[in-house]
């Protein structure tokens, strides 16, 4: 399916990028794929990476450079860059931020801009207070035309028990079922 594009934008959860690059490898291999970066997530280094290892790792498997700005973002609806958009992991804040038309990151303008389109946006989440404070925006968007979820569950119910986090080892046919305009089911995994 070489001939289907694919964005995978990258927010912060900089716990989650090894599972996230694990699943983009396998994405690269099946489909047309360009990085994308929240600017906060292209420019914290944390104890999980650097950055700029993180966008190395991402520009040498896709070929192609990571679009982390907004005005970079801007284009993907007006030259119809993806067929689907993959945002995974998408933080509480980002979550929030679809739900309520907030377009201030390079990642929020491109989910904006891709849907301007009528294509798909894949949601793999990864936050901690997904059953508190960020449970209404999950919600919001479940019932929103052109959002789709890899199924989620608790990863850590005993220690964090309000947070969710998708299986990305289900981005790919989450994918596939969001370019038949279907919802992968169960949403809610174990």
């Amino acid at each position: 399916m070489k001939d289907v594009k694919l964005g995978l934008a990258l927010c912060g959860s900089y716990c989650t990028y090894d599972k996230v690059l694990a699943a983009a490898e396998a994405l690269a291999a099946e489909y047309e794929l360009t990085a994308l970066m929240s600017e906060t997530a292209a420019s914290t280094d944390s104890r999980f990476g650097t950055a700029e290892g993180f966008i190395s790792r991402l520009e040498a498997m896709t070929g192609r450079a990571v679009i982390r700005t907004i005005a970079g973002a801007e284009r993907v609806g007006p030259e119809r860059l993806f067929d689907a958009l993959v945002i995974a992991p998408c933080t509480g804040n980002t979550l929030a931020k679809l739900a309520n038309g907030i377009t201030d990151t390079a990642v929020a303008m491109a989910a904006k801009s891709h849907l301007r389109n009528g294509r798909p946006v894949v949601i793999a989440l990864s936050t901690n207070d997904a059953l508190s404070g960020s449970a209404a925006a999950i919600a919001a968007l479940l019932n929103r035309k052109n959002y789709y979820f890899v199924p989620f569950g608790q990863d850590d119910p005993a220690g964090k028990p309000t947070s969710l986090q998708s299986d990305f080892s289900l981005i790919g046919p989450a994918v596939e079922a969001a370019l038949r305009g279907e919802q992968l089911q169960p949403i809610l995994r174990k």
